[in-house]
């Protein structure tokens, strides 16, 4: 009574729409009535609908409405049921299925059907009308499970091949879903109602799968054969072998079809996947160098995510690479690093560090033993660069073009990784500082060779690029106040001897230091660019002054006046200038002190330069020299043919420097003076006469003065300025801190210097600037507590 009830619900939904549209009807029949002036006899409207379903049963439905006067109301709709239900013929069920069974059996044996599909679905539709869907999913379940169970015997052959065996389970797999499929779209009708009303129960596809699965995949042997058959033909594609891919797709989509992949085959093929690369690491890692080793592993990865996209389920894709990554790389990060990463970076091999990176990225604590191992690398060779003397005179160079390298090397090669910049920049701190002060003079003397006029190799540019790179070097040195007093010595002589390329570069380079160490490490710097500047305008009064006197002189005089805090210490030198010079000295004095009273002005002759007239046999000629080349050359005036002690008693100048002039003037390309005998060194005998026959294309002729090289001497004294000068700002700072808290324990107090000083310095050091401040009553120790130290007002 169920399924009539729902019947009699539909129709009569049915009913009440039909119920609506006669409603509209029967209004505009009543219209037509009184236009064409008809009868009020009543009248009636019958309508029948007769839907006839699929057992050939009829529902009807009668409405009847009076129209007997205007505005008369339609009758409800009734809907009855049939009286009886009509009647199956005898022994339908057995022949309805007999009929279907044949044609499933038709199916499985890949026979013709002998019926038409429409006739095999009317069927089961029919068969799922009155009620015998539960028998008819019973039937077919049994039949498809005999099926199956008769596909078993072919696999259980133990001398069957093993490819055989697979072709012959996938040809036994498809067969099976091509039968599964026509069987299904037969019995849709029982897919669609019995099975969708039970939950309990698997769709017909589902219930073929089930099947297949557990009598057939789940048999032992065939599952091991199959498992094992599938490992084998993976193993020989790896090893380069030409092998079936379509086969091994179809069984493992077969595998996750029936849900068995992972517990089945995954597992052990993980295993197997171990086994192979942890030996393939281990005899590669002895066998080939790095890069053909990490070529060797990007190879591997990228042909396992091809297996992933051909045949395997993706399911296995991150413990398949895991795996792989594991046992060819984490296994061996430190053995990858400690054979060839020096290597590597000596090349540089950038294509090959990439591919490093890449790869060590994919491991867990990979980029973290690189960026160690960079480290190392970069404070083992930096610190090989700096330690050793005789690459002194390269260091500089060596360390720009290093740095360089690491750059190209972060930038390109580790994606600019922040990791490996302070890595890189910790690395050059920790070496540069190994060799105490020296790396500092050096980069002082190497700015001074790129600043000077001779230095003809970069464009302004190229030479701003080279300033940028050398503050960068800057940076790592502990001890700038070294770099500042080699420097400021480079660049008095540059200034004074007008060597400097270029002001715009002395002044870039000056503004480059203020930025980086503020306006207190350049003020003495930036002074001594003032005192040029200043010494500008005093000549150009001094000459206005000299017209206004009219004092006429063929010597034309220019004079720097150097404030002594700003420029180095040079030692006062005596020596014997002519009369007219002399006097012209001592009138400039008189001009400078009348406007500036109070100070004192001293003549450092080592740095002046002079321009003489000379006159040769070929023509007259201008000679650009030192101030101690001109008193030498200007002897000759009163005699042609001079000895060694003779020049040295008329000049004064200091032996050492004697020679070193001597020999500018006798022995470099401008030879203006003949020495006898000939040779490189100038002996206390040697005789030294004027060459008249001196030839040379240019009128202005520049003779190079012979530079010194600097001695240890020099260096120490420049050394002992730099400590001297130390000694000075712990002082200051020391007593700055006292002042400020009055009293402070000695931990707290050296805590507070080492925050405050600029340079490395010793606890020792500042231990011994704290006894002499005591000494010296600007502190003292605390009675009752000697490690406490009170400030004295």
């Amino acid at each position: 009574m169920s399924e009539i009830a729902k019947t009699q619900d539909l129709v009569e939904e049915g009913g009440n729409q039909c119920r609506k549209r006669s409603h509209t009807n029967i209004e505009h029949c009543t219209k037509r009535a009184k236009l064409d002036d008809m009868s009020s006899s009543e009248k009636k409207a019958s309508f029948s609908i007769l839907n006839t379903n699929s057992n050939g049963n009829s529902i009807a439905l009668k409405l009847a409405s009076s129209m007997t006067k205007p505005g008369a109301t339609a009758k409800k709709l009734v809907i009855k049921n049939f009286k009886s239900k009509p009647n199956l013929p005898e022994n339908y069920q057995e022949t309805t299925w007999s009929k279907l069974r044949e044609a499933v059996i038709a199916i499985q044996t890949s026979k013709s059907i002998d019926y038409s599909l429409e006739e095999l679905y009317q069927a089961v539709e029919n068969m799922c009308s009155h009620k015998m869907a539960s028998q008819l999913y019973v039937n077919l379940t049994n039949l498809v499970e005999g099926h199956v169970k008769s596909n078993i015997e072919q696999f259980l052959s133990e001398s069957m091949d093993r490819q055989v065996f697979l072709k012959r389970m996938n040809d036994c797999w498809k067969a099976h879903c091509r039968q599964m499929i026509m069987i299904r779209s037969i019995f849709l009708y029982l897919d669609r109602t019995y099975v969708l009303q039970n939950p309990s129960i698997h769709s017909i596809w589902d219930m073929g799968l089930d099947l297949f699965r557990h009598h057939i995949a789940m048999n032992t042997l065939i599952q091991t054969r199959t498992v094992d058959g599938l490992l084998l033909l993976i193993e020989r594609e790896r090893g380069g072998d030409s092998v079936d891919i379509s086969l091994l797709k179809s069984l493992l989509r077969m595998l996750s079809d029936l849900q068995i992949y992972q517990d089945a085959f995954e597992h052990k093929f993980l295993q197997a996947t171990e086994r192979l690369y942890a030996a393939e690491g281990q005899r590669l890692m002895r066998e080939l160098p790095v890069p053909e080793y990490l070529a060797h592993v990007e190879k591997r990865l990228r042909e396992e995510n091809e297996r992933l996209l051909h045949y395997l389920d993706p399911c296995t894709k991150w413990q398949l690479i895991h795996t792989v990554e594991r046992q060819l790389l984490s296994e061996h990060l430190t053995g990858i690093l400690s054979k060839g990463l020096e290597s590597l970076m000596d090349g540089p091999r950038l294509h090959d560090l990439t591919t490093l990176y890449n790869l060590f990225s994919r491991v867990k604590d990979g980029l973290n033993e690189l960026c160690n191992h960079f480290n190392a690398y970069i404070k083992k060779k930096g610190r090989t660069i700096v330690i050793e003397p005789e690459r002194d005179k390269t260091m500089v160079g060596e360390l720009l073009e290093f740095k360089e390298q690491l750059d190209n090397i972060v930038t390109g090669c580790f994606q600019r990784n922040d990791r490996f910049l302070y890595s890189m920049r910790e690395a050059f701190e920790f070496f540069i500082n190994q060799r105490q002060n020296k790396p500092a003079e050096l980069i002082a003397k190497f700015v001074d060779l790129k600043l000077r006029a001779g230095n003809k190799e970069a464009t302004e540019e190229e030479l701003e690029r080279l300033l940028d790179k050398i503050m960068v070097l800057f940076r790592f040195i502990h001890g700038k106040d070294v770099f500042e007093a080699f420097y400021k010595k480079d660049l008095a002589k540059r200034l004074l001897v007008g060597k400097s390329a270029s002001v715009d570069a002395e002044k870039s380079m000056l503004s480059k230091l203020k930025q980086e160490c503020g306006g207190g490490f350049t003020c003495k710097l930036e002074g001594m660019f003032k005192d040029m500047e200043l010494s500008k305008d005093i000549n150009v009064t001094y000459k206005q002054h000299l017209a206004a006197s009219q004092e006429s002189s063929s010597l034309d005089l220019s004079v720097y006046i150097l404030t002594m805090g700003f420029w180095p210490t040079y030692p006062p030198v005596e020596i014997r200038l002519p009369a007219e010079l002399t006097r012209h000295q001592d009138h400039f004095g008189k001009f400078y002190l009348a406007k500036h009273s109070g100070r004192k002005l001293q003549w450092q002759p080592t740095l002046g330069h002079c321009v003489l007239r000379a006159h040769f046999a070929q023509g007259k000629k201008e000679l650009q020299v030192s101030l101690f080349q001109a008193l030498v050359l200007l002897l000759f005036n009163d005699g042609d043919n001079l000895s060694f002690e003779d020049l040295k008693a008329n000049t004064n100048i200091e032996e050492g420097e004697l020679r070193r002039t001597l020999q500018s003037l006798a022995c470099g390309k401008a030879r203006v003076v003949c020495k006898s005998p000939r040779g490189r060194e100038v002996a206390d005998t040697d005789t030294f006469t004027f060459n008249g026959d001196f030839v040379n294309k240019l009128f202005r002729i520049k003779i190079n003065q012979i530079q010194m090289k600097e001695t240890t001497e020099e260096q120490k004294a420049t050394e002992e300025r730099v400590f001297q000068d130390r000694q000075y700002q712990i002082d200051a700072a020391i007593v700055r801190v006292m002042k400020m808290r009055k009293a402070l324990s000695h931990n707290l107090l050296i805590s507070e210097l080492y925050n405050q000083l600029k340079f490395p310095v010793k606890p020792a050091d500042l231990k011994k600037r704290i006894e002499s401040l005591i000494d010296r009553d600007y502190m003292e120790r605390d009675k009752d507590n000697p490690n406490q130290y009170n400030y004295v007002a």
